[in-house]
């Protein structure tokens, strides 16, 4: 059948209007994909606190993360097989290295193992989670569909925006969002499916949930021009915040990854996760109930159990200290759910740790200045915002998503204002987000570098040249001269009986002394080859082939699979193969 309706299509459907038609289904399906995680995770938190009334006096709770941790490792490395990590990051690995194809378990393995993490309260977010699953739908219906990879990337992007628009009912910020993490490049025309995959996300989302959307604030108090100073001090501490937030995850996780023993490993993570949570109940989970506290001027409740201790003529100044403990060790919880096996991202835990910035921020400024002079919920909304955008290299998701949230744009100055400093002073430190750094070290991923990303398209073994005459080490000149008559190229790999290259020899090496008869007998090819500068291997990354060139000056290299000789890389088919490549770079047409 699904011949029959590939047949019909080709004949009555063009790519273009094709694609459109299927970004409006990778939508619904992301979006439906978005309202189970969801409700799963509803589901597993009113399990476990079905029999107690508050989960805070529950010693029970401290183990609560390492359960979860322990359940998604089993799952994930015996049952399913897949290495779990930052979800974003694969699928920009595979856009970038396996040709936009997805592993078709991606569309489900994230979906269960995060509302598993999550739902025993492993300190991550579930927006990656579903990015990836909603991208994996793309993926797979562009691959089963037979589309381009042109347009199986565009359709990964139609997923995220797709998952986006249907957890924060934020269309805007869900097209921004694909635009800005995902896609490297888009034209005018990609937007259309963004937009539509982004709107029937949305529609899916509030047709089944309504107004329980995962995160929602209507605005109570307006922008104040007066406030600009303390905006920009915001701008500058979020771009800090976002700093500190990615160093620390680049330390903890390698370091709880030491531990060789998986479930040794979920069992430490875990239970130092649940240590951190019952000192601050707020690092349980993704943390919006504590951001919806906050806004709602309930900050108290943010400490759970803890809140009779935050009263008195110390209150606020004990509030204080607890924020800035709260802001230090989220990352660490957020690191430790991740390295020790657990399943989530760090888009929520950016936005908690914003919303707690926020607060902090306008709090201090309050018990300094003696008065309310800054508005607790705007500040904790803009905060949001501002790391959001620093830790993932996001100005605009994270302008338009709070906008979006809010239900209106009286906020937008200053949420552009504090974006724009946030990620100015965190770029300066860090060059990349924390999806792409790791891949850009490891040149899978060419952020920045549109030649390079056009060139690690290119697989090496596809231009390899074998059409080569190869000539023994014992043979003579004579016998290479036989060999000249009857090859078009000049160059002549020099190999021993094994097969092994021993040495190069071209036509210019030769072109004097071919002519003279006693050489043609008595010279050895032994004694006239040379060495090659350099050689390549088939599995090499082009990365690493082009500096091998440019450091060689050579305009051809030789190939080299097993040990053995295998063909030779020239300098031409890399450029023959790059302007091919260069005709199928846009993305749609």
């Amino acid at each position: 059948m699904l011949k029959r309706f590939l047949f019909w299509r080709v004949k009555h459907i063009n790519n273009k209007n094709f694609t459109l038609l299927v970004s409006g289904v990778v939508g619904v399906l992301a979006g439906l994909a978005a309202v189970v995680l969801k409700e799963s995770v509803h589901f597993i938190h009113n399990w476990l606190q079905s029999d107690t009334d508050n989960i805070w006096d529950d010693w029970r709770y401290i183990f609560f993360p390492s359960i979860g941790i322990i359940l998604t490792v089993i799952l994930s490395r015996y049952v399913v097989k897949e290495k779990l990590g930052h979800g974003v990051s694969g699928i920009l690995y595979n856009i970038s290295q396996k040709s936009s194809k997805v592993p078709p378990k991606k569309q489900w393995t994230s979906l269960v193992f995060s509302a598993i993490t999550v739902g025993f309260g492993g300190s991550v977010g579930l927006e990656s989670p579903i990015v990836v699953t909603g991208s994996a739908i793309g993926s797979n219906i562009g691959r089963i569909t037979h589309l381009d990879y042109n347009r199986r990337s565009l359709l990964i992007g139609c997923g995220a925006a797709g998952a986006i628009s249907s957890i924060f009912y934020s269309p805007i910020a869900g097209v921004i969002f694909a635009i800005e993490c995902i896609l490297a490049d888009v034209s005018i025309s990609s937007f259309i499916p963004l937009l539509i995959s982004s709107v029937c996300g949305a529609l899916v989302s509030l047709g089944l949930l309504g107004s329980d959307v995962l995160f929602s604030f209507k605005l109570q108090d307006p922008f104040a021009a007066s406030d600009t100073p303390l905006y920009i001090l915001l701008g500058v501490i979020s771009g800090f915040v976002s700093l500190y937030f990615t160093r620390v995850t680049y330390y903890v996780e390698p370091r709880i990854k030491r531990i060789k023993n998986y479930l040794l490993r979920a069992l430490i993570a875990g239970l130092s996760i649940g240590i951190l949570v019952f000192v601050l109940p707020s690092l349980y989970g993704e943390g919006y109930d504590s951001i919806k506290m906050l806004l709602n001027g309930n900050a108290l409740d943010v400490f759970g159990k803890y809140h009779y201790l935050y009263q008195g003529e110390f209150a606020q100044a004990f509030i204080i200290l607890s924020l800035l403990a709260i802001i230090l060790l989220k990352p660490v919880a957020t690191s430790l759910t991740i390295g020790g096996g657990g399943c989530g991202g760090v888009f929520a835990p950016s936005m908690f740790l914003g919303g707690v910035t926020g607060f902090f921020v306008a709090l201090t400024t309050n018990f300094i200045a003696g008065e309310n002079i800054a508005s607790l919920s705007n500040f904790t909304l803009v905060g949001m915002c501002g790391v959001m955008a620093g830790v993932l290299h996001a100005p605009l998701t994270g302008i338009f998503l709070i906008a979006e949230i809010t239900g209106g744009y009286t906020l937008f100055l200053p949420l552009m204002l504090v974006s724009a400093i946030s990620f100015s002073t965190i770029s300066y430190f860090e060059k990349y987000s924390i999806y792409t750094k790791k891949l850009i070290e490891r040149g899978q991923l060419f952020q920045d570098d549109k030649d390079g990303a056009v060139l690690d398209k290119i697989q090496l073994q596809k231009i390899v040249e074998r059409d080569l005459k190869t000539i023994k080490s014992h043979s003579t000149l004579g016998d290479l001269v036989e060999l000249v008559k009857v090859s078009k190229r000049n160059i002549f790999p020099v190999i021993d009986e094994e097969g092994q290259l021993l040495g190069i020899i071209t036509l210019d090496d030769i072109r004097e002394k071919m002519f003279d008869e006693e050489k043609r007998c008595n010279l050895v090819v032994n004694t006239i080859m040379h060495k090659p500068p350099a050689t390549i291997s088939p599995d090499e990354s082009m990365k690493s082939a082009i500096n091998k060139f440019q450091r060689t000056g050579s305009w051809n290299l030789p190939v080299i699979k097993d040990g053995k000789y295998y063909g030779i890389i020239s300098k031409s088919g890399i450029f023959n193969a790059y302007r091919n490549k260069l005709k199928k770079k846009t993305i749609i047409t």
